[in-house]
């Protein structure tokens, strides 16, 4: 896909130091949910005292502690669509729209599974299980690339929407700890599943 996508957000002026606070937090977190390896310990009281901020900064940038979840994986997905959209072929521009397709996928299932510990924290128990929201970029990404392999006869737009489905937050967040034990395991099996996919649908 050539050109920007849709942003994450709509874009909002910030004071300069609302951002480097937000940097500042977010930082933060990465660092605690490193030292503690799991997202049970990242709280909103222990985040405001880690970095030092009163707890209404931490409430007012984030709302709820699935906000700050969110922001992280907002936060990840800003550099996901930047290597999508200027890193080298096959994921960025360059290669044959077939190749790019499963490269996306191949992709896009190690960033889910890098971050599926963050994706369930996004979850604030309001939304139902599972929830989580589609990347802004891969049902148009998949949608452009459906269009350039000339699929004659086929509804590109409900398959993209399909494709999306068995990529992004969703699919994921049904599959347990116990399921992503053999992470290299599971990674194989899902970028293999996918590109078995791709190749039937585009008759490769």
């Amino acid at each position: 896909m050539e050109g920007p996508v849709l942003p994450l957000a709509a874009p909002r002026a910030e004071r300069a130091d609302a951002v480097r606070n937000r940097r500042h937090l977010l930082a933060t977190a990465r660092t605690m949910l490193a030292e503690e390896g799991s997202t049970e310990s990242l709280t909103m009281d222990g985040l405001a005292e880690r970095a030092g901020l009163g707890k209404g900064t931490v409430f007012r940038r984030f709302g709820t502690r699935a906000g700050i979840f969110r922001a992280l994986l907002e936060d990840d997905e800003v550099a996901f669509q930047e290597r999508v959209l200027a890193g080298p072929p096959p994921l960025g521009p360059g290669a044959a729209p077939l190749d790019r397709l499963i490269a996306y996928g191949q992709a896009r299932i190690a960033f889910m599974l890098d971050h599926h510990e963050i994706a369930r924290g996004t979850l604030d128990g309001s939304q139902p299980v599972p929830a989580g929201t589609e990347s802004p970029m891969s049902r148009t990404h998949i949608r452009v690339l459906l269009g350039q392999l000339h699929l004659e006869g086929a509804d590109l737009d409900m398959l993209a929407i399909q494709l999306t489905a068995a990529l992004d937050g969703p699919l994921l967040l049904y599959m347990t700890a116990s399921d992503l034990t053999e992470r290299a395991e599971i990674d194989e099996r899902m970028v293999r599943a996918w590109r078995d996919i791709i190749q039937r649908i585009c008759g490769a």
